[in-house]
Parts: structure tokens; sequence; C-alpha cells
């Protein structure tokens, strides 16, 4: 039975200030377009993503009003295939005088016996308390719960660091929920909870506890004094507990650990990076979808200063969704969902006509290959001592170029890693620049599959399963050649390139209408 909705309120959905906004926005040359964003103003978190009756639903935080992170709002969007999306009414609206007034914050969708139903943190001050609204079959229409908060306060025997974002699982015929916190002096935690009903929750403890004095911000793999957005599912047989480090206001990066989770614990086995590019995948949150799959999406950050956002009208990119499995060596492999080659067009091989200088080191030209909504994808085979070199979006005159590097050490290990050069990616000096970089798995004959994904100023790179993914910001409208280097022992197999389609094949509306 679809549950009664009571009126939202909400200021004009029109108005001169968010159609700006929005226009704006449209006008920007840094905004993607075949990445999702919203219609203008603030994005951050992916949020409630499932899939139901055989719709994809990505709910996100929003701020409609501005570029900025103020009244969290939930935006939604739907997919018939992760790749084309249409903006839906805002799903949850802070309330004038309810536990969420100063924002609805991160959560989940689960199904409650048909019933779509989205936990979620409100925020009223420094309170942010797990809350309910449960939704319409079409999950268009939501009513919150006239209960909230759900559970009214963190437990009394920790002085925890925070206490939001939400992992829901149905488990022996109950309901299993993680909430994010950390506790002064000892580090980031999960808080586990149980309930029959999704309302009245009973504390279990900590699932496990970080170590705060373990490292600092600068160290990719620290683990925070608070973890935000934890997720925890099985894949391939390996239990998995994401989640992202954080640290007095500072978005660090996002890490999981692979164990083994048994009744009230989890053991871990291995703490892994999950991203590369630390803070430009922030907060993922994952699914599974109707056929099994483990679907991944996060929150790409800005680069660039807040008055450029606040000129252009927006901020925040979602990442491309993407398939999460268990690789051969014990930990995640990403790779973007396949669904995604629906956009590609001119597909070029410029391979039969490459004149590369084999070991030289010396820049090739792709002059078939030009743009800003790419889609890449490279074979081939680096020996230790050796290394291969991709620019991307360049200038004629390399006044502005961001160059992918994969180097092979010439050490018995030969481990390969994977680096981004940011230094001359925009003659803006205001953005960005830091280098990225992180280790990608290899065979003994030094075989690579790279992936790249460039969508104006999002950047995605996949290698041999590991992703790094960042933010670049040309100022030129010439920024968009690509070329090659060779160093030593390096060789190409394959190269294919593809020019992308955007996602929206009609103007959008400004997504502002609220659920009634």
């Amino acid at each position: 039975m679809s549950p009664e909705l009571p009126e939202t309120t909400t200021p004009p959905a029109t108005d001169s200030v968010t159609e700006a906004l929005r226009e704006s926005a449209e006008r920007d040359p840094h905004r993607p377009r075949y990445h999702f964003t919203s219609p203008a103003g603030w994005l951050n978190d992916p949020n409630g993503l499932g899939q139901w009756d055989g719709i994809y639903h990505l709910f996100y935080q929003y701020n409609p009003y501005a570029p900025v992170h103020s009244r969290i709002h939930w935006g939604h969007a739907t997919s018939r295939d992760l790749v084309t999306w249409r903006d839906q009414p805002i799903a949850l609206i802070p309330e004038d005088d309810g536990p969420d007034r100063d924002g609805c914050w991160s959560g989940v969708l689960v199904d409650d016996g048909g019933v779509p139903t989205l936990v979620y943190s409100g925020r009223h001050g420094e309170r942010e308390l797990p809350c309910v609204a449960v939704g319409s079959p079409d999950l268009l229409h939501w009513a919150k719960d006239p209960a909230n908060p759900v559970i009214d306060a963190p437990p009394g025997d920790l002085e925890v660091t925070a206490f939001r974002d939400h992992c829901v699982w149905r488990e022996n015929g109950g309901w299993r929920q993680l909430v994010g916190s950390g506790i002064k002096g000892k580090g980031g935690t999960a808080l586990l909870y149980e309930s029959d009903d999704l309302r009245s929750w009973r504390y279990l403890g900590p699932l496990l506890i970080g170590d705060a004095a373990d490292g600092g911000p600068a160290d990719p793999e620290w683990t925070g004094t608070l973890w935000e957005c934890v997720d925890l599912f099985t894949v391939g047989g390996t239990d998995v507990l994401v989640f992202s480090a954080w640290h007095e206001g500072v978005t660090c990066h996002p890490l999981y650990w692979t164990g083994r989770y048994d009744g009230d614990s989890f053991t871990p086995r291995a703490l892994h990076r999950l991203d590369y590019g630390r803070r430009y995948f922030y907060a993922p949150q994952s699914m599974r979808d109707e056929i099994g799959r483990r679907i991944m999406f996060g929150w790409l950050q800005e680069g660039r200063s807040d008055a450029a956002t606040t000129e252009a009208g927006w901020s925040g990119v979602m990442s491309l969704p993407r398939l999460v499995e268990i690789g051969p060596d014990g930990a995640l492999a990403q790779r973007p969902v396949p669904e995604l080659s629906a956009l590609r067009r001119d597909h070029i091989r410029p391979l039969a006509s490459l004149p590369l200088s084999a070991g030289t080191g010396a820049w090739t030209v792709l002059p078939d290959v030009r743009g800003d909504q790419l889609d890449l994808e490279l074979s081939a085979r680096i020996a230790p001592g050796s290394s291969l070199r991709i620019a991307v979006r360049e200038t004629p005159d390399n006044a502005e170029r961001t160059i992918i590097e994969l180097h092979r050490d010439s050490g018995t290990s030969g481990a390969l890693t994977l680096r981004l050069d940011r230094e001359h990616a925009s003659l803006d000096r205001t953005t960005d620049r830091e280098p990225l970089h992180g280790e990608v798995p290899v065979d003994a004959a030094g075989r690579v599959e790279l992936r790249v994904l460039i969508d104006h100023s999002a950047l995605e790179i996949f290698a041999n399963g590991r992703a790094l993914t960042s933010r670049i910001y040309p100022t030129r409208t010439d920024a968009l050649g690509v070329s090659l280097s060779l160093r030593e022992q390096a060789a190409i197999e394959r190269l294919d390139v593809w020019r992308m389609a955007e996602i929206w094949d009609a103007p959008r509306p400004s997504g502002l209408t609220p659920s009634r």
C-alpha cells in the first residue's frame, strides 16, 4: 500500500536565482557531458543507490540554490541503462522545524517488504541522527516518519567525533545498520546496530576501530579520526568494508578492508586504497543490481577555487558507474560498466599509421585523436625499467597538458606505478596540481590494460583493475590533443579511441520541483 504523503514546503522552484545558476552551469566549459551532474548548484555524496522494478535510482546530496555545501537536500535521478539519466523531483527537503532542519545527509535505500524506505542522517545544529522516510511505489514521493529521529543519540559510553551516514541490510530476518563515526583518541569506526522494523534500534558495539595515531592526512593509507559513508558488502566470497577517512573538516581518501564479517565484528585481512585520486573519488556507495553485479559510484570533488565554482554555478560530479569485483591478488578490481559503450562514436584506431619512436621517450602526437569527451583503451607491455606516457587535453605548444604515466621499476620486484602529472594541466594556477600515484598489479610479461575516460574536467583512469580519478581545468579552447611517448622496452599492442556522446539528449529541467 502506498503511504500517505504530506505536503512538503519548499521555496519556489523556478525563481530567478536557480534559473541563473542553471544557465551559468550550462555555459561552463568544464562541465562534464557524459558524467552525471546535478542540474546546477551543489552535488556531493551518492546516496540511496538501488534498482527497483528494473529502474536504477541514484539519489545524491544536493543544494539546488548555490554551489556550496549548505542545507543539503536529496536530489534524485533515474536510468534504465546506467548511461542516460532523467532528473526526478527532489526526494528529501529539510523541514523548517524537524530533526533534519539543517540538512538531509547521506543514507541508503532499502526494500522493507515491498515499501521503498530511505534511512538517512538528519542534521540539526551539531546533532546528526538517523531518520527514516517511506516512498511511493515509483520512488518519486516520500513521507518522513513522524517518529524521526529513530536513534535519539550516539552510544552514551563513547566520546564520538561524529555520528552520520548509514549502511543498512537484511540479516537473519531482521535489519542491521552501520553508522559512520569515530572515537576520540582512538580512531574512525563503524557502529553496529540491529532492528526488527527499521525504527527501534539496539546498539551492538563498534564493528571495527581504526588507529588515528598511525599516520596523518598526508598518508594515503591513514584511516583517519572519522569514518564517513561506510559500506559493507560481500563480493567474490570476500567481505569488504569501505569507508572514507575524514579528519577535522578535511576529506582525506577512500579506503577499504578485506576480511571476514562474522556476527558482531569484522576481522580485517588487508587495508587497501580504493582510488589513487584520493579525495577526487570520495564517499563511495555501492549496490547489488538485479543480475547480481556490485556497482559503485563516488563523488568527484572540485579542484578549483570556491570563487570559480560560484561563478560557474555548480560544483561536484558523480563518477561513472563501476563494476567492482575481486581480482586475482585478492584486492578489488574496478572497471566502468560495459553499458557505457553505448555512448561511443567515431571509432579511431591510430596505431596503423602511428610513427612511434620506440624507446626514445620522444612524444608523438596522434593527429586524428582530439577532444574533451574521449574514451581511450590501450593494451601494452612494459618491461622493467620502461615506461609509457600519454598526454591528454594538450595544447599544440604544450603550454597545457595532463600526463598519465605507467612506469615499471627496474628492480627485482618489477613493480608498476600509475602516475598522474597535473603540473601543466591548467594555466589557471589556482587549480589543484598535486601529483597522484599508486601501484598497479602486473604479471611477469608486463601486460597492461589501460582505459582513460576524459570528460571536460573529469578524468577517470583504470589500469589492470586499479583506479585513479581526478579533475583538470584547461583554460585554452585548443587543449584537445593527445600524444604518446615510450621509453626503453615499452610497446603498445592495441589502441582504440572513441568520441563520447552526451547523456542528455534534450535540455534538462531545473530539477527543483519537490516531492509531493
